[in-house]
């Protein structure tokens, strides 16, 4: 399965073709420079087969048992388990992911796929009082029809799930369109195991292309009712216009900004562990990455000097091999934004503890102190292994400073007191925050999401009943209405 020559196609209505467009998006190892694969791109008309594909497929789906949908995802979990290696190994090749983060990915797809399981019998009707002598109320929760689902590159294969399983199981249809960078891993990957797991032809689409090519046509198309999108805080914002516009609910999973918070009071070396997992994992390409570390003035010395010795200790190299921390970035266009920031921060007076370097698509780590505190690079997300070290005098300073920037994904808390902990964490303006623990978590049935420019909406757990289902209200009049006239 990890020949990525046989999955370089759309997946449209149960069957694997080539694309009708004019150009190939061309899948790269970003380590190794090699082509995986070429795909030609999908046109707007084959998003149009692709909706109508599913819109078709949906109406039988719907009307299935939930315990016969269920099936669908017991044995792509058991496909998942069987095929971890190879899974593993694609992902390594396709986004230049480590070891580590290739299991810690599919460790979360599973727990994901065993939620959808549970999902698929979730949904509840109730029965409502009325004003109105003799008159029942129903409410039924129905699948919203046919949902579009966009996903990152990151995390491809985890995100595709993430929102594409939960969908299926409460009675949907799906168009997934991957990132393409991840062609295999966030679309045609997750179709394959579906299809294996006996998923019905039409019920999952996989269409591999490019806004050059189709435009908007995945969100103004008619068809769906609801667009899951993951991605930058930018492109998030054109999605949610255009789907304003075009009465479509969407779900925003969008980028942070997110501070790890070191008191006065916290276990300087667990924070530094914290710290360094938090913001290096992935080559920092994490929404949920910390972003900013900001430290109790008091602790600055210590936590900064063991902060630099354990990120010189993390090795850059080969993603394939079990030793490496740092892989590389998933494009060159990354590795020189993220080059060119350090050394314009650096320029405009930033201290460079580390000053990173580059070699093809690795980046080796940066740590920069001494930020003004006006400086761009503290506001914006940083997609690489670049962390910055900013000293804070008394945990009122820590809440402002940590509020101050558009995101709100994640971050964290460490002291020696946990509910102190708690206090800060509650006046922190972000979606999720952990106390004493790292800033890049997500579980299956806790709410995912953020506020601010970090997105619209909550994903996981009951909050996917809520994105993937609507309510309806049915009366029954038993005995007669009066009407005035």
């Amino acid at each position: 399965m990890s020949h990525f020559t046989d999955l370089a196609h759309q997946y449209i209505d149960g069957e694997w073709k080539p694309g009708s467009g004019s150009w190939d998006i061309i899948d790269f190892n970003p380590y190794t420079g090699e082509k995986l694969a070429s795909i030609t791109v999908a046109t707007a008309d084959e998003v149009d087969r692709a909706y109508r594909a599913a819109e078709r497929a949906q109406a039988v789906w719907a009307e299935t048992n939930p315990y016969t949908r269920r099936l669908v995802f017991e044995r792509a979990l058991r496909i998942v388990e069987d095929r971890e290696e190879e899974i593993a190994e694609t992902i390594v090749a396709e986004l230049g992911g480590t070891r580590l983060k290739a299991a810690f990915e599919l460790h979360l797809a599973k727990e994901f796929l065993r939620e959808a399981i549970q999902l698929a019998l979730r949904p509840e009707g109730r029965i409502l009082p009325s004003p109105v002598d003799g008159k029942e109320n129903r409410v039924y929760r129905v699948p919203v029809g046919v949902v579009g689902v966009i996903s990152p590159f990151n995390f491809p294969f985890l995100l595709s799930i993430k929102s594409v399983a939960p969908a299926l199981a409460l009675g949907n249809a799906v168009v997934l369109k991957p990132h393409q960078n991840t062609p295999i891993c966030g679309g045609t990957l997750v179709a394959k195991v579906l299809e294996e797991a006996g998923l019905p032809a039409g019920l999952l689409n996989v269409v591999v292309t490019d806004i050059a090519e189709i435009g908007d046509a995945l969100l103004t198309h008619p068809v769906p009712k609801v667009i899951s999108f993951t991605g930058s805080d930018k492109v998030g914002r054109h999605v949610a216009t255009v789907c304003a516009q075009n009465f479509k609910h969407a779900v925003l999973e969008l980028g942070g900004n997110s501070a790890l918070i070191v008191l006065d009071d916290a276990d300087v070396d667990y924070a530094v562990d914290a710290a360094v997992f938090s913001r290096f994992v992935h080559q920092g390409q994490v929404c949920m990455a910390a972003n900013r570390i900001l430290v109790d003035r008091t602790l600055e010395e210590e936590f900064t000097e063991k902060f630099v010795a354990k990120v010189k200790t993390l090795r850059v190299g080969d993603p394939a091999d079990p030793a490496t921390h740092i892989g590389p970035l998933i494009n060159s266009q990354q590795a020189e934004s993220v080059s060119s920031l350090v050394d314009q921060t650096v320029a405009a007076g930033a201290t460079a503890l580390l000053h990173g370097t580059v070699d093809g698509n690795l980046v080796s780590p940066s740590v920069l102190t001494g930020l003004a505190a006006d400086a761009p690079v503290l506001s914006q997300e940083i997609f690489g292994p670049v962390a910055l070290i900013v000293p804070f005098d008394g945990e009122e300073e820590a809440v402002r400073i940590a509020n101050d920037t558009p995101y709100g994904l994640s971050g964290a808390v460490h002291t020696g007191d946990v509910e102190r902990g708690v206090r800060v964490a509650k006046r922190i303006h972000t979606g999720m925050i952990h106390i004493n623990d790292g800033t890049v978590h997500d579980e299956p049935i806790v709410p995912f999401g953020g506020e601010k420019h970090s997105g619209i909406g909550r994903l996981n757990g009951d909050a996917m009943v809520d994105v993937f289902t609507t309510q309806k209200w049915i009366s029954i009049q038993h005995g007669r209405s009066r009407f005035p006239f």
